[in-house]
């Protein structure tokens, strides 16, 4: 059902009909995938603020009006329905997880799609690097770090990165190839000994799931989407929707269109 064999249209129908239900790695490949932060009007300016003030984690590629649904990246689009999964922040928590919001939709929303590293995945793998967390079918693991954002407003909070372990061999291509994509979050923050950023047990992911890092490999770290939904909590909003770790909105927006014309 996922892949190259869809086109990003047919993916996000069978998202919002509920047919696909899970992390949208390695689906529609060879497009561009976003994060998504849904907040009120009222701070929408202090979101875009932190976003500038951070745009390695928070590289912002869309924004929608207030109440708008439909991306300029999507034809017939719609941010409540076409996401996998939704995690819904009222006052600091997560209260919700859902996999449409259109019951809880308010005009005044203002929607920010966030690029996201699944777009330069496809490159590191059309490049012979394999992504373990794809081959055993696993969301990326991603972990909070001891590196503080630039504050905005109400946001802060620390970084979040994903990891991918990576051949030796391989680090300088995979950090040319992602340095390729600067609104993707671009080149790796970190390569090599995770309590040197903060994370104490490698194995244990803040979000997604673990997988073996072997012995001829270093785990290397990017800035991550999630890093919002870090500072959701710190912000303690009214209400905030973000997506779920892992489970994007596909765009209609090609790998190759980007690095050819950029944003």
């Amino acid at each position: 059902m996922e892949g190259i064999f869809l086109e990003p249209k047919e993916l996000r129908q069978l998202i919002r009909d509920g047919s696909f239900n899970k992390n949208t790695s390695g689906a529609c490949d060879d497009f561009v995938q976003a994060n998504l932060a849904i907040v009120p009007k009222e701070y929408a300016f202090d979101f875009f603020l932190y976003t500038y003030r951070n745009p390695k984690p928070c590289p912002v590629i869309d924004i929608l009006e207030a109440g708008e649904v439909e991306s300029r990246l999507a034809k017939g689009s719609d941010v409540r329905t076409d996401i996998p999964l939704y995690h819904v922040f009222k006052d600091g928590g997560l209260v919700e997880k859902k996999s449409s919001i259109t019951d809880i939709w308010q005009d005044d929303f203002v929607t920010f799609l966030i690029g996201c590293s699944f777009t330069f995945e496809s490159q590191l793998v059309k490049n012979g690097i394999r992504l373990r967390h794809i081959d055993c079918n696993k969301n990326v693991a991603m972990y909070k770090t001891n590196i503080e954002t630039t504050p905005a407003g109400p946001f802060k909070g620390p970084l979040v990165v994903s990891m991918r372990p990576i051949k030796n061999k391989d680090l300088d291509l995979a950090k040319a190839i992602t340095e390729k994509f600067p609104n993707m979050h671009g080149g790796p923050v970190h390569a090599g000994d995770p309590l040197l950023i903060g994370i104490e047990n490698i194995e244990h992911p803040d979000y997604g799931e673990f997988v073996e890092i072997k012995e001829d490999e270093t785990p290397v770290f990017w800035a991550c989407g999630v890093t919002p939904q870090a500072a959701a909590i710190e912000a303690k909003l009214p209400i905030m929707i973000t997506h779920a770790p892992g489970h994007m909105f596909v765009t209609d927006w090609t790998n190759e269109a980007y690095l050819k014309n950029g944003m």
